[in-house]
């Protein structure tokens, strides 16, 4: 037995979901090595206030559930449903499809996304809660494409931005399939 650890490279996979094909972009180890800084960071700015994260739904299932596993400070997460997707693009209008049933006023919030590329989704819901008075609302987005804003938002913690590319798995899907995926890949045709 050797004392030298070997060092695996990842092999870029290539998959087919419905017409189109995606190739490995983002791999698990460097998903999870993200989010651990970004709980280290939500650990320390928000001890002693008891946050109250949200997680939108379907998408940010699997951050929700990485980040809570990491995030050691006093917290409660709770699920909404917001939507502006249909096939690969955004129709830029969000719909509530399942509304927030907590009391947040004087709440510190943490809104949990898998994605911010247009920002409807995220400025919408900012509307929404700033009308039940919170302490304070914050975005945490696992991935962010900053040349797709079409908003002005301030999103504190976001684990990786990347380009405008579409993207499936972890979380995020091509019309319902690759939620289930460990890495993040990237449309090729």
């Amino acid at each position: 037995m050797s004392d030298k650890t070997t060092k695996t490279i990842m092999e870029p996979r290539l998959i087919t979901l419905h017409d189109c094909d995606f190739s490995t972009y983002i791999f698990e180890e460097e998903i999870i090595a993200r989010i651990n800084i970004l709980a280290e960071q939500i650990d320390q700015e928000y001890a002693g206030k008891n946050p109250l994260f949200l997680a939108v739904l379907n998408g940010s299932f699997m951050f929700a559930a990485d980040l809570l596993k990491r995030v050691s400070i006093p917290c409660e997460i709770s699920f909404i449903r917001l939507s502006s997707y249909q096939d690969m693009q955004s129709t830029g209008k969000v719909k509530e499809v399942l509304g927030l049933t907590e009391d947040v006023s004087g709440r510190h919030i943490v809104v949990l996304e898998d994605i911010v590329d247009t920002g409807h989704t995220v400025n919408n819901l900012l509307h929404q809660l700033a009308e039940r008075n919170p302490a304070s609302v914050e975005i945490a987005t696992l991935l962010m494409k900053p040349e797709c804003l079409q908003h002005e938002l301030n999103i504190k913690y976001v684990a990786k931005s990347i380009p405008n590319d579409f993207v499936v798995g972890y979380g995020l899907d091509y019309n319902g399939l690759g939620r289930n995926l460990r890495d993040i890949y990237k449309i090729v045709s």
